[in-house]
């Protein structure tokens, strides 16, 4: 089973960066940006996520967190939050939890072979655990902000 617009997410809790565990459910009464990314430090992804530190007080004022989720490890998502300094943290899903239940795990082709792996895709969570947006097939240019623009206009949502 995957997630749906208009639609709770299920509480999960996940492994992320600064040696904690992540549940949606501490974030209620906060929006949350959840933005799924292929691999750690590779060209795309440094730009996304580079984009969403650089409006990350933006995103706050708007009363919205945001957090990264790949497959990599915590090791490397230590490595990649402190070199590009994000000032969110970045869950690890090694097991593929999240990415099955937000159904972004697809075949790509890679260099001529088909191969499993993430499709870049964002879910905007509202004050309620409740799905509210999705963008998926993501291309990185004007992404970040298009997802500001729709946390600002759903955090002043009556």
């Amino acid at each position: 089973m995957s997630v749906a617009i208009s639609n709770p997410v299920p509480d999960f809790s996940a492994p992320a960066t600064g040696e904690q565990v992540i549940s949606l459910s501490a974030f209620k009464g906060s929006q949350v940006v959840l933005y799924f990314y292929p691999k750690d430090n590779t060209p795309g992804c440094t730009t996304e996520g580079q984009a969403f530190r650089d409006l990350y007080e933006q995103f706050r004022g708007a009363n919205t967190h945001i957090l990264g989720v790949s497959r990599d490890s915590l090791r490397t998502h230590e490595n990649f939050k402190a070199k590009q300094a994000f000032p969110f943290e970045l869950i690890a899903d090694s097991d593929e939890a999240l990415c099955t239940l937000f159904d972004v795990i697809k075949m790509k082709n890679m260099y001529g072979k088909q191969v499993r792996g993430i499709e870049r895709s964002t879910f905007l969570i509202d004050q309620e655990g409740v799905l509210q947006r999705e963008w998926r097939k993501v291309k990185v240019k004007g992404h970040v902000e298009e997802v500001l623009q729709a946390a600002i206009e759903l955090n002043s949502a009556p």
